[in-house]
């Protein structure tokens, strides 16, 4: 007999007395998940919505544990960072948060198509080899805020904002300051108080991370809103790679459904931010509305002064993205 023959009547043989196991499943994996804002929050619930929706359907395949969120974790600046490196596997943060591991982020709020979209034109694809090289994995949009607004404590008549001082984030820095007003960053917990003595006189906020209690210290919404607020789910790519197909899928197939619904061309996100508008309305803010030449103006530098800063800092990547991202 060959040792080939050999071999394969071993093989028969155990087989009949049950020694070679079939292939088994992998086994349930929990990731270790963080977010960008604090835990429970307005603005943390879509992420932790998404991470339940991950371990209802995910029972026997993948599960998201959630260890904490910035700012009790860390600042929300380095999350990303920090998850790149192996300290978390999975996180939600809008893409503001990690503009400080690939300058050309803020391309995924400026986008004039929608996400749907940006999966076939290449968009998506461009990002997500950018992310590669920081080890980072992008899953997808799991919620959109609507559009940011500037809230102030007192009006103004026009888009000038020369003499405010504002909060900001990253997301419209650049926007404000061109516009004339000065500007300062804080976590989220300390715009209420800012407000409130005074030190700022407004702040950047998206229409649907409207916090309640700040309508005690707000009095104004600027019309139009700007760019989009978006939020994001990111994996560690050395553990996302790690990970099954089928839980690979799951995490997929969760986030894009998250993100359809996300669209602002979805009935239901539109029904969603007009209620929320008539509801800030109702609770005594006033809107702040300008109309043509002054919003073609605010607009306009609102896009302009994203994609410059974009562009100037990669001078390759942000020109190639512009033309994926805008019509």
């Amino acid at each position: 007999m060959t040792i080939k023959h050999s071999y394969l009547a071993a093989v028969i043989a155990a087989t009949a007395l049950g020694l070679v196991a079939a292939p088994v499943q992998s086994a349930e994996v929990t990731l270790n998940g963080a977010s960008c804002f604090p835990a429970g929050s307005p603005v943390s619930k879509p992420w932790e919505k998404y991470i339940s929706a991950v371990n209802q359907r995910g029972k026997g395949v993948v599960q998201i544990k959630l260890v904490g969120g910035a700012p009790a974790i860390g600042s929300p600046f380095t999350l990303v960072q920090k998850m790149a490196r192996g300290a978390y596997d999975i996180v939600g943060c809008p893409e503001s948060y990690f503009g400080n591991v690939i300058p050309e982020a803020p391309v995924l709020r400026f986008s004039n198509h929608t996400y749907a979209k940006l999966r076939t034109n290449g968009g998506l694809d461009y990002v997500q080899k950018l992310l590669a090289v920081k080890n980072i994995h992008y899953v997808a949009r799991h919620h959109d805020f609507g559009p940011f607004h500037l809230w102030l404590s007192k009006p103004i008549s026009k888009p000038d904002l020369t003499g405010l001082n504002l909060r900001v984030a990253p997301v419209y820095t650049a926007f404000f300051k061109k516009l004339g007003a000065t500007v300062q960053q804080a976590a989220l917990p300390q715009i209420y108080t800012l407000m409130e003595n005074g030190t700022v006189q407004g702040y950047g906020w998206p229409a649907l991370g409207w916090v309640p209690s700040w309508v005690k210290v707000t009095k104004y919404r600027v019309e139009p809103g700007f760019y989009h607020a978006s939020l994001h789910t990111l994996a560690n790519l050395k553990k996302w790679k790690s990970l099954s197909k089928a839980q690979r899928d799951l995490l997929t197939k969760v986030g894009l459904e998250f993100e359809t619904r996300s669209e602002s061309t979805h009935p239901g996100f539109k029904a969603t931010l007009d209620a929320q508008n008539a509801k800030t309305l109702k609770q005594g803010l006033k809107a702040i509305n300008f109309t043509g030449k002054d919003a073609k103006f605010w607009l306009k530098t609102a896009e302009t002064e994203g994609w410059n800063e974009v562009i100037e800092r990669s001078p390759v990547h942000g020109p190639a993205l512009k033309k994926l991202f805008t019509k």
